[in-house]
């Protein structure tokens, strides 16, 4: 049986909507085998109005601006507000994990420890919260799900049923292409995704886009493939992955956010993954690896990699070779599959 605690601090200050959906299991347990307790997130927005929506959670903290050191002041902020019996941190930089030691609470400050290159990074914070009796061995098997109110579904219903319907194209279950990757390194080539869309409309399916956030990493034409799903919160967002869910869809997109997103809302995903490891960082659907035996990828260190931070291929002046290396072929043959396969589809539950 796991420890139970009355008030439980989750700290996830890494920045991105993807960082969060892989916590968001641990999360849930953690709220499972503490149904008394005060529950709360420290973590960033965007992804924090996700967790604002979600009945396990009874507080969302954010930084309370984007200057240097606040996300160490947020912290302190959040243990004077009040002092946990539980903190559990993905977050090691700037102090953080000394700050919830001198707080007097348990403790777990270390959700990474020299993991293996072939553990999902999701079911290793599982494995170890387990490993420290908060967790029970059924807990290792949960995926991460988004809990959405019924208007974002309505919602999603609502702008998934009109757009399939202006497509003229009902032959085939809806795909969703997320074309932006937040980072050049895992930028499929716009060609690429434009050819995909081609073939994926002959095939009689309608295709959905989702647009780049404003100050995100920017297309190289004006008009993406696909008719672009409205704008919209996250939650807006996931109401939407819900309803292609439901119709036995698939979302199209690299190693992002928008692509766990869709996961954990309950579509089917087929992942376009390049300098990142698969293994590790798959997202469960269809994950496809580009340049499998790249010399240079490092599978848990990949901001060490020398292609992270501003795309430089070593092996490819023109952009990255692995991404390149997916071929629209293979990534058209897995999106037909997946629509085959029906029960690859979790339906979300009723409202």
């Amino acid at each position: 049986m796991a420890d139970r605690y009355a008030e439980i601090l989750v700290v996830d200050l890494l920045g991105g909507i993807g960082d969060l959906l892989m916590l968001l299991p641990a999360i849930h347990g953690l709220a499972r085998r503490n149904p008394d307790a005060r529950l709360r997130v420290l973590t960033h927005d965007p992804g924090a109005g996700l967790l604002r929506v979600d009945p396990a959670v009874a507080e969302v903290r954010t930084p309370r601006h984007g200057r240097p050191g606040a996300e160490r002041a947020a912290v302190v902020e959040a243990l004077a507000a009040r002092r946990p019996d539980l903190a559990v941190t993905t977050t090691r930089y700037d102090g953080i994990p000394d700050l919830l030691l001198a707080s007097g609470a348990r403790c777990v400050t270390d959700l990474w420890r020299r993991p293996p290159p072939d553990e999902p990074v999701g079911l290793r914070y599982l494995r170890l919260l387990h490993a420290e009796g908060l967790l029970t061995r059924a807990d290792l098997d949960a995926p991460a799900r988004v809990r959405l109110p019924a208007s974002a579904r309505a919602t999603g219903e609502e702008t998934v049923d009109r757009l399939v319907a202006a497509s003229r194209r009902p032959a085939a279950a809806p795909v969703v292409l997320v074309t932006d990757a937040g980072m050049a390194v895992k930028r499929w080539p716009d060609r690429s995704w434009r050819a995909l869309a081609g073939r994926l409309a002959a095939l009689g399916h309608p295709v959905l886009t989702v647009r780049p956030p404003t100050g995100g990493a920017h297309r190289t034409d004006d008009d993406p493939p696909g008719v672009p799903l409205p704008p919209g919160d996250l939650t807006t967002l996931a109401g939407q992955f819900a309803a292609v869910a439901r119709r036995g869809g698939v979302v199209v997109g690299p190693d992002t956010g928008p692509l766990r997103l869709a996961a954990a809302a309950g579509a089917v995903t087929v992942g376009l993954f390049g300098p990142t490891d698969a293994r590790r960082y798959g997202v469960g659907g269809v994950d496809l690896q580009g340049l499998p035996a790249c010399p240079h990828r490092r599978a848990t260190s990949i901001t060490e990699q020398p292609c992270w931070w501003e795309a430089r291929c070593p092996l490819d002046a023109t952009g990255p070779a692995c991404m390149a290396d997916l071929d629209v072929n293979r990534v058209t043959a897995a999106v037909q599959a997946a629509t085959r396969h029906p029960a690859l589809v979790w339906r979300p539950p009723a409202a």
